[in-house]
């Protein structure tokens, strides 16, 4: 089991991630409850919810960020779905804090060992971003787990190199972190934005947080091997946007299209990283797992 070792610069601001968790919670409209699982890398959290007669969903949060803002933003799954969002293992929230590597396919074998907790033998799952990443790696190792599946934003698919986006929000954290200068702040998510109304002020909070009182995570799941991903025959939906510096379409669409066995893709036009769904688009998302 790997190595475990807090991910947090201090307890005051573990507390006041875990606050600011709470009360995104309290926002959700649909009741939730907690779940603990053990897996072989350390206990794992996940928020029930939804409408618990629905089809059964897995979900997967960015990267630095935490399943409570996720479900804000996944609010359009909370009718039809019955939803497990999970704490990914070893970021903020209420899982355990251990270290997992993103170039193997651990991760992979995490989300494998938490279908298998919550009681089943397959499910449909969503994912964006890092935890994108981690759906990928899941449909490589235990592909047989995967129902259906929707990357959004994805990193594990063709990730930029970091040299191409690292300069531009490294230095405005660098910054952030020496002066507490919120203008360095908003800097550095710009890149991922694009536009300053894209960062609204769920994401602000969430990844101010993150960044004054976690050990940040600059590492993303790295790209699946084609022959692993292969093997998952589950229909997937990959959604990647035309301006992301992290993961951009005009990489991971031609990927996507090539490694992936029962792949549709789909491009988020003039929006980066951190983006929005239209309401088209949500609906797409849901009668895609709906049917899966």
């Amino acid at each position: 089991m790997p190595k475990q070792k807090t991910i947090y610069k201090s307890p005051e601001g573990k507390a006041e991630i875990l606050a600011l968790y709470d009360q995104q919670l309290q926002r959700l409209e649909s009741p939730w409850s907690d779940l603990y699982v053990s897996t072989s890398f350390g206990e794992t959290h996940l928020i029930e919810t939804g409408n618990l007669s629905g089809v059964p969903l897995l979900m997967f949060h960015g990267g630095n960020a935490t399943t409570a803002y996720n479900l804000l933003f996944s609010d359009f799954f909370m009718e039809d779905f019955h939803i497990y969002a999970v704490d990914t293992i070893g970021h903020p929230g209420k899982s355990a804090e251990t270290s997992m590597s993103v170039r193997n396919y651990d991760y992979g074998k995490w989300a494998g060992e938490v279908i298998a907790a919550i009681g089943y033998e397959s499910i449909c799952c969503f994912g964006g971003s890092f935890g994108a990443g981690i759906l990928a790696k899941a449909m490589c190792v235990v592909p047989e787990k995967i129902k259906g599946a929707v990357l959004y934003v994805p990193s594990g698919i063709k990730n930029a190199p970091p040299i191409q986006y690292g300069a531009g929000m490294m230095l405005p954290m660098l910054m952030y972190w020496r002066t507490r200068q919120e203008k360095w702040l908003k800097k550095c998510m710009l890149p991922m934005a694009v536009a300053e109304e894209n960062i609204t002020d769920d994401i602000y909070e969430t990844a101010k947080l993150s960044i004054t009182h976690t050990k940040v995570k600059t590492g993303m799941p790295s790209n699946v091997a084609r022959r692993q991903i292969r093997k998952c025959k589950a229909p997937t939906l990959i959604m990647a946007a035309e301006k992301d510096c992290l993961f951009p379409a005009k990489g991971v669409i031609p990927r996507a299209d090539k490694i992936i066995v029962n792949g549709m893709t789909y491009l988020l036009k003039n929006r980066g990283h951190m983006s929005y769904l239209t309401q088209k688009e949500k609906e797409i998302i849901v009668e895609f797992l709906k049917d899966a």
